[in-house]
């Protein structure tokens, strides 16, 4: 099988960024830790989408190992893409991705 597109939505990138940035503060090289893991198992949903479960509607979550993290994510099956649009704490509400209200 082929393996799908992976596309990586701006506040996406903001949220790693932000995580990134507040661990490196409290931990030196932490973030770059949590960068390095949520590189690694982002890349993996190119083959391995499927293998999360859905959470909300069409929402597909994934969390990272030995943080407390989750992916949000869909797969278009139309266009064959993994769309990424959150990473959110696990203590936080659904409520922090819902209001972004984009148009997947």
């Amino acid at each position: 099988m082929k393996p799908y597109d992976l596309q990586i939505d701006i506040d996406a990138l903001t949220d790693i960024r932000e995580i990134v940035d507040w661990y490196n503060k409290r931990v030196p090289n932490l973030g770059s830790r949590f960068q390095k893991a949520i590189k690694q198992q982002i890349l993996k949903l190119k083959n391995n989408a499927y293998n999360y479960n859905l959470r909300y509607s069409d929402v597909r979550c994934m969390p990272i190992n030995k943080f407390p993290f989750m992916v949000h994510f869909i797969i278009n099956e139309l266009n064959k893409t993994v769309i990424v649009f959150a990473v959110i704490h696990t203590s936080r509400s659904p409520e922090v991705w819902e209001e972004r209200n984009k148009p997947y």
